[in-house]
């Protein structure tokens, strides 16, 4: 063999390495409780899995096949398995050229994708999807960007809308909040407006940036996730304490405020708030907040959760939720990075765990979990917006 040709495999061979995903070895690593496994559903060695980038939520339609919002390629695509084996065949593109879409809900066989300026429909019509038609429109950009839309079991949908800020006063009353709307797309909040005025959309407020909601399959009381303010001090003019304010789950309620920007969640017992002593509210505001039911480590960013009565896990966890910490950005000690088990009692919340951990690894993040989704299979698929990857958490009795 010449040298040229031997300098070209070498080049060859160096160049696929390099293309080797960051994860290759790193999902051996991520450790479960006994009796379960995880597995890549989906990723770049998936048919089309370059379409697979930036994967954020997660919905399945009534075949049980699985939908994704790929933000990073501004698509939402869906991943079969035909033959049911644990591996998507391919991803097929469902709707592209979309605009920060994250949240996905279907509504019979109407897909809803959430844009980052309003919610667009598309239909599928002899096999192939039709264009984007606009829903829900005029909803605020910028700040916190990404949105989420589900329906929920009282037949309205529910979109999230983060804060333009980390902490101020918001000019927009639509921001840091969850709205409703019917099915057909008309603002349904907490209070119904009479006469001349407009119906508002807003259903609960002072929600900083609540991305994942899901609703307990027994009371159908809805629960959320709420991302805390960065770069805060328990401490009037103190330094910067990354260990305050905690990330929340919080029960949300028609017409009750949640405590951003002023207050932040304190104890669950005694159901108090405690106010952020450098932007501080009107005398007595922090006591007419909701405090969280679970409060997690500063700065996790939890998102999905996902409630797992519908899994054919041990009869121990179907009460229960796993929800998914995205993982810090600006921690001197990075933390988050894993997925979380919130066990209930009596219907309600008491503890939570460690369910997987492993994308954390000598102080660097390989993978950050982003939703959580039970299929049709009764496996938890999650989604990986860092390494590109949608797994999938099984369980095998022995």
């Amino acid at each position: 063999m010449s040298k040229s040709k031997i300098h070209v495999r070498l080049v060859t061979i160096f160049v696929l390495l390099a293309m080797q995903p960051a994860w290759a070895n790193g999902v051996a690593d991520i450790q479960l409780p006994a009796g379960f496994k995880i597995e890549v559903f989906a990723d770049i060695n998936t048919k089309n899995g370059e379409q697979l980038s930036g994967p954020r939520m997660m919905a399945f339609d009534a075949k049980g096949n699985l939908y994704v919002s790929a933000v990073a390629s501004h698509r939402v695509v869906m991943l079969p398995d035909h033959n049911r084996d644990g591996v998507a065949d391919e991803i097929v593109t469902v709707a592209h050229d979309l605009n920060a879409p994250q949240g996905i809900a279907f509504v019979g066989d109407t897909l809803l994708i959430a844009n980052q300026d309003g919610v667009v429909k598309v239909n599928q019509t002899q096999g192939s999807w039709t264009k984007p038609q606009a829903f829900i429109s005029n909803l605020p950009t910028g700040g916190h960007t990404l949105k989420n839309v589900k329906l929920g079991p009282d037949g309205f949908l529910y979109i999230n809308v983060g804060s333009s800020c980390n902490v101020c006063l918001e000019n927009e009353p639509m921001r840091a909040t969850i709205l409703r709307y019917t099915i057909e797309g008309k603002p349904a909040g907490a209070l119904v407006t009479l006469g001349r005025h407009q119906q508002s959309a807003i259903f609960a407020r002072g929600l900083r940036n609540s991305q994942g909601f899901a609703w307990h399959p027994v009371t159908g009381a809805m629960y959320a996730t709420n991302n805390g303010a960065d770069n805060r001090s328990n401490t009037l003019g103190g330094a910067v304490n990354d260990e305050v304010p905690p990330e929340h789950l919080n029960k949300i309620e028609a017409g009750k405020h949640y405590g951003w920007p002023h207050c932040w969640g304190g104890s669950k017992e005694t159901g108090t708030q405690i106010e952020d002593p450098n932007f501080k509210g009107s005398v007595g505001f922090c006591e007419t907040t909701q405090a969280p039911v679970v409060s997690f480590k500063s700065h996790t960013t939890p998102i999905g959760i996902s409630f797992l009565d519908k899994t054919n896990w041990p009869s121990a966890y179907r009460a229960d939720a796993i929800l998914a910490l995205h993982g810090s950005w600006n921690r001197k000690q990075p933390a988050g990075y894993q997925l979380m088990r919130v066990k209930f009692k009596a219907n309600e919340p008491t503890e939570v765990e460690d369910f997987a951990t492993g994308w954390l690894k000598n102080q660097q993040a390989w993978g950050r979990p982003v939703d959580v989704a039970v299929g049709a299979d009764g496996a938890l698929y999650v989604s990986d917006d860092k390494a590109n990857i949608i797994y999938r958490v099984s369980y095998k009795s022995k």
